[in-house]
Formats: structure tokens, sequence, C-alpha cells
């Protein structure tokens, strides 16, 4: 049986001073092992194994029309394990996935057994507060065709930083309006040590990808995505579990 963990993070208190949005978000790691590189295929199989009907696996209308919202299912790798997290209308698509009497998947010419190892079910208030939150953000693609080139003609790093900072709350605002939650107080986000740029393979082209941790006074749940490629684990999220009062 996998672990089940159900939880409702209620986070109220004198801090809250901004509207509030409920979110509901489960993330199912499964038990087997896969490389980041895998995602693509993983996403592929699961796809064709619930069927294209099924808009929000996919977030196409058809072959050639892309529904460009946020999306709401998101396929990531989680200790080394193939993961998917399952956001608000998420969570009630993803039985369409475990109602198959087969779950396993083919990916790189090996068979994936897919069972579940742990499924965590959630129930958040996403707020904005006044202390800071402390994250990670994983492979991060934050800039586009336009922004790149801005990004590498800037003179210091210290402009570059802001640059990204500025990027990555347009990322936060983006999320907060694939999941209907409205931020109507500024948001504060400060980028934390150094940043590290890798290059990764997206669509065909290279791509920079960014890992940095941050600061910042909305509070945002594990595993969601930011950025470019959020549904094929690019832009992970993750608390770094400490907070700082900015009274």
């Amino acid at each position: 049986m996998p672990e089940v963990i159900q939880k409702d993070r209620i986070l109220m208190g004198p801090n809250l001073f901004c509207r509030m949005k409920k979110l509901r978000i489960v993330t199912i790691v499964f038990d087997a092992e896969v490389q980041p590189f895998e995602i693509p295929a993983v996403r592929g199989a699961i796809i064709e194994k619930v069927g294209r009907a099924h808009i929000l696996f996919h977030n196409h209308l058809d072959d050639d029309k892309v529904l460009y919202r946020y999306p709401l299912i998101q396929y990531k790798v989680i200790q080394r394990r193939a993961a998917i997290v399952c956001i608000e209308y998420g969570v009630d698509e993803i039985h369409h996935y475990f109602e198959k009497e087969d779950w396993s998947i083919k990916v790189s010419d090996r068979w994936l057994s897919m069972k579940v190892f742990r499924l965590n079910l959630n129930q958040f208030n996403l707020q904005v507060w006044n202390k800071l939150f402390h994250y990670s953000i994983r492979n991060w693609l934050a800039l586009n065709q336009q922004n790149v080139v801005k990004y590498i003609e800037l003179a210091t790093e210290s402009e570059q930083r802001d640059f990204l900072a500025n990027i990555l709350k347009a990322n936060i605002l983006s999320f907060a309006k694939g999941v209907e939650w409205e931020i109507d107080k500024p948001i504060r986000l400060v980028l934390e040590g150094p940043v590290r740029v890798t290059y990764t393979n997206f669509k065909q082209k290279k791509l920079m990808a960014f890992s940095v941790n941050f600061a910042v006074n909305t509070f945002l749940p594990d595993y969601i995505g930011l950025g470019k490629g959020v549904s094929l684990g690019f832009g992970t999220v993750k608390s770094l579990r400490k907070e700082r009062s900015t009274e």
C-alpha cells in the first residue's frame, strides 16, 4: 500500500494581510526510478494511457493548438523517482490514469510498473505575508528569446540578479493567475546566494537553466513549477523550511 499523507496546512495568523486562496495539491511519487531527461517520455506514455481527450494531462486543444494556461498536471523527478503533481482541477482528473487496470508504461525501452511509492494529499492556503519564506528553484527556464539577450547584455552581476528576481516575481504572478489566486499586494522577493547556470535541451533548443535560492513574502507549495517547461519538471520549487520576519 502507498503511504498516504493528508494534511490541512492552514497558515492563518496576524501576519496575513492579503486575499487568500485555498489550493488542493496531490503529489504522487512512483516506485520507478527515472532520469530527468526521461520525463518527456514518461509524460507522453501517461498521456497515451489516459487518452488525449483529457486535456489537462497535455494542455493541447488539438494537434496544432496549445492551451495557454498554467499546467495543472506536472511531471517530475522526486528523489530519483517518477512523480506527478496535480494542482486544483488536476486533482479531479488524475483518476483517469488510476482507473486503468494496468498502470505500467514503457520508457527508454524498458517497462516501468508505476506502483505508488508515496501519495501526499494537501490543502494549502495561498497568501501574501509580511514575512519572508525561503525556497530553492532548480532548473528554472527563466529567459525567453527576447530577454535572454537583455540578460546577457547587462553590465554587472547585480543587474543580472535584479533582472532574474523580477522575472521570478512575474512567474509567481502567472502561477497565481493560473490557479485563480488574486494577489492584490506587492510581492517582495530577493535572490539568496549564488546563481548556478547550466544549459539544457528544451524543445530542440539549448536554453539557460538557473538554480538559485530565494526569499519571498508569498507562501508557495512544494514541487510546483515556475517559468517555462513546468509540465516537464523545470523550475521546481522546494521550501528550505526557514522563515524570517521582516518587521
